[in-house]
């Protein structure tokens, strides 16, 4: 079946076709880095670091744009409670600091670094010039605080939220200026308040609105027409709606982008995280109790566009799975050493049955993105390659078809599966050989102190036809 894409923009699945196929030009409203990534966070950037990497699995080359809004009224107020000063230095600070622990948290989730991420101070006057083309344009107009731009102006606002003009009211960060036209009318630039950083501009000193960023930072890496754009469910009002708005009100090209899309809210006991209500977790306290891929795992098993509830109980479901997953690869590494080589028949049969999970995988995915099913067919595999280790007749080279297929569903979706071996765990395995000659040897008493010795530190041995395994005591 071919890849279909929600887009909220038309309220329906629909084949994807890129303007420019293979080529896909992605953007994803990135962080505005004034406090700790949370789990809200996460959600929202794992969803499009899987959407890039099917698309690329699946053929496509992906140019991945994610801005950072790195000037904005929560970076002043947050400059200004730690070093009382508002000033461009110590905002600078700010959002410098929040933005290294942003990569450094998605870096441990493993979500992949975006080709581009552009700040907002860097484009302050491409956004100059793209407001004075909405003035000149008859799109925006001026107030003593700032510039404006006119929905009314523009008749097709209210296409990507399917609201009409009459019924809707100023959404989060829309500014309410009684000298407006329209409530609904949105801010270009502000004019600068006292100690606040401003540049110059034809309208004074001031900063650029935020919604007027992602417009110039999306179209100046991208171009004016690109595929997807991307971002949490509270931003598709007002912020995508006013996005479109004043991009294709400049442009005059329809529509400026052919797919929205927009991941589900993160609820904690049902209900909708935020930081007003205080009650979100950051990805640094989560980490302090669940593996990072626990984390992706647990995002992964909801589709991107339902409401997914946080629990403590549904990551130790989790961890459990994941574990479930490490365990195999595991097993697999042990019995690729061990067991003889290969079997012609055992071959085709393994990779027969491995083509049939491969395209429900794949069809998981193509049918937007679903994650969730894709999840379940790992598991499905899981399943399938510890029966297929139970049986009597098993070979190197299926068992290594099972694994590369593994890691190749897991790969997809970005879950890293590593059988990585500390210190401790080379010390265990050097005193498993150690009992294994011990035991050719017929040095049992040797063999069996090696066992007590482990067996006291939580470790017990399980002899197979094919050597000595270990795990530790639950």
């Amino acid at each position: 079946m071919p890849l279909k894409i929600y887009n909220d923009l038309t309220r329906q699945k629909e084949e994807f076709q890129p303007i420019n196929s293979p080529r896909v030009g992605l953007y994803v409203c990135g962080i505005t880095p004034y406090d700790e990534t949370h789990l809200g966070h996460a959600r929202a950037y794992l969803t499009f670091d899987v959407i890039r990497r099917y698309l690329e699995y699946s053929g496509f080359y992906v140019n991945h744009v994610q801005n950072i809004t790195d000037i904005d009224d929560k970076i002043i107020q947050k400059s200004r409670l730690r070093q009382g000063s508002g000033g461009q230095a110590k905002v600078k600070e700010v959002a410098e600091e929040y933005t290294r622990s942003y990569f450094e948290v998605m870096d441990r989730l493993n979500v992949k670094r975006a080709g581009d991420y552009p700040k907002a101070t860097d484009l302050i006057p491409d956004m100059i010039k793209w407001i004075e083309g909405l003035v000149d344009k008859g799109f925006a107009y001026s107030l003593e605080d700032g510039v404006y731009f006119e929905v009314d102006k523009f008749k097709d606002y209210g296409k990507l939220s399917g609201r009409k003009k009459e019924g809707m009211e100023a959404g989060a960060r829309v500014e309410v200026d009684i000298n407006k036209r329209n409530p609904l009318d949105f801010v270009l630039w502000k004019k600068a308040k006292e100690g606040e950083p401003s540049w110059d501009s034809p309208w004074g000193k001031g900063r650029p609105g935020w919604h007027i960023e992602c417009s110039v930072m999306s179209t100046k890496y991208l171009g004016e027409q690109f595929d997807i754009h991307g971002g949490g469910l509270d931003l598709l009002f007002p912020h995508h709606e006013n996005e479109i708005a004043q991009t294709e009100a400049l442009t005059g090209k329809v529509p400026w982008v052919k797919y929205w899309v927009h991941n589900g809210f993160v609820n904690i006991n049902q209900q909708k995280m935020s930081k007003s209500l205080g009650n979100f977790f950051t990805l640094k306290e989560i980490y302090e109790q669940y593996d990072p891929m626990v984390v992706r795992l647990f995002l992964l098993s909801t589709h991107y566009r339902s409401p997914l509830n946080f629990s403590d109980a549904q990551l130790k479901e989790s961890q459990a799975a994941y574990q479930k997953i490490v365990k195999t690869i595991e097993d697999l590494d042990f019995l690729i050493i061990k067991v003889p080589e290969t079997e012609e028949v055992e071959v085709k049969e393994t990779r027969d049955e491995l083509a049939d999970l491969e395209e429900k995988f794949k069809m998981a995915m193509d049918d937007d993105f679903n994650s969730a099913a894709a999840v379940g067919v790992i598991f499905e595999t899981v399943h399938f390659i510890n029966e297929h280790i139970k049986e009597k007749k098993i070979d190197r080279d299926s068992l290594q078809a099972d694994k590369d297929k593994l890691l190749e569903f897991c790969g997809v979706l970005g879950l890293k599966i590593e059988n990585r071996k500390s210190k401790i765990e080379n010390r265990i395995e050097d005193l498993i050989a150690e009992r294994e000659a011990a035991r050719k040897n017929k040095d049992f008493k040797r063999a069996d102190a090696i066992r007590k010795e482990l067996l006291a530190d939580g470790i017990i041995i399980e002899d197979t036809p094919y050597g000595a395994k270990w795990r530790k005591n639950a």
